[in-house]
């Protein structure tokens, strides 16, 4: 089914990408449900979008939250889950908490939504999750965000497997460098942004918008022969070396303040 009449849930709706995809969405006529666990920004953000959508609070990490976010709409026709978050840190420094927080939204949350969406979703619908170029690529001190994302795109391709009889399609999209509130402590290290860009052969961060844009064909019936696919959607950024995040955070930290 494309554009005009759908349900279409959005998951970490408020912001970002998230919030991209929604205004993809209304603006071709469906109805949107921004799902996020705050739900304060989840409001404003349907607020903002007029009549077409509606808020619900929804944390990842708790099923209970999630199975009562789908079973409690009428029909869902498609799902796109752009939650996710990072805990940073080389491996023989990172607190296990830190591990786990990662885990949790980034892994296991998609886990729940993929079982629960899985469930809800009609036949002939849409999944889709976004992963992460970190999910083929390694990052020095992205340890919990890189096995997740690894382990997302693995999850992608075994739900895509286990629906296909029901004719639902699940796929992903591993964007490199996207211009959202999750990425914006980049800036404050120095010389980091302008690394990622040297190793982006198309030389620039993405734009929310354009990961939306992403999401929205793989929901339409111009995708309607594609499931397991993971998406680069990274300016080329695969083709290169991901940016040493690590060594540049020490030596931030190293430098004695000015003045």
């Amino acid at each position: 089914m494309t554009g005009g009449g759908r349900t279409v849930v959005v998951i970490g709706g408020a912001s970002g990408i998230g919030l991209a995809t929604a205004r993809r969405f209304v603006a071709l006529n469906d109805r949107v449900v921004i799902a996020d666990v705050n739900a304060d920004a989840a409001a404003a953000a349907a607020a903002e979008l007029g009549q077409s959508a509606t808020s619900l609070h929804l944390d990842v990490t708790d099923e209970g939250s999630v199975a009562a976010g789908f079973d409690g709409l009428d029909r869902v026709d498609a799902v796109v889950n752009c939650a996710g978050l990072s805990v940073s840190g080389a491996i023989t420094e990172l607190e296990l908490s830190g591990w786990q927080t990662t885990i949790d939204v980034c892994l296991t949350g998609s886990f729940l939504v993929l079982k629960h969406a899985g469930r809800c979703v009609v036949d002939g619908g849409s999944i889709t999750v976004i992963a992460s170029l970190n999910g083929r690529q390694p990052g020095a001190g992205m340890a919990s965000y890189c096995a997740a994302k690894a382990g997302v795109l693995m999850l992608v391709d075994v739900a895509a497997l286990e629906l296909a009889e029901r004719g639902i399609r699940v796929n992903a999209i591993s964007p490199g460098l996207v211009e959202t509130p999750l990425t914006a402590g980049i800036a404050y290290v120095p010389g980091l942004h302008e690394e990622y860009l040297e190793n982006t052969p198309l030389g620039r961060a993405g734009q929310p918008d354009e990961i939306a844009a992403a999401a929205v064909f793989l929901a339409s019936d111009d995708a309607r022969w594609m499931t397991g696919a993971a998406l680069d959607l990274n300016g080329g950024a695969h083709l290169k070396r991901y940016p040493d995040v690590l060594g540049r955070v020490r030596a931030m930290m190293a430098t004695p303040p000015a003045g």
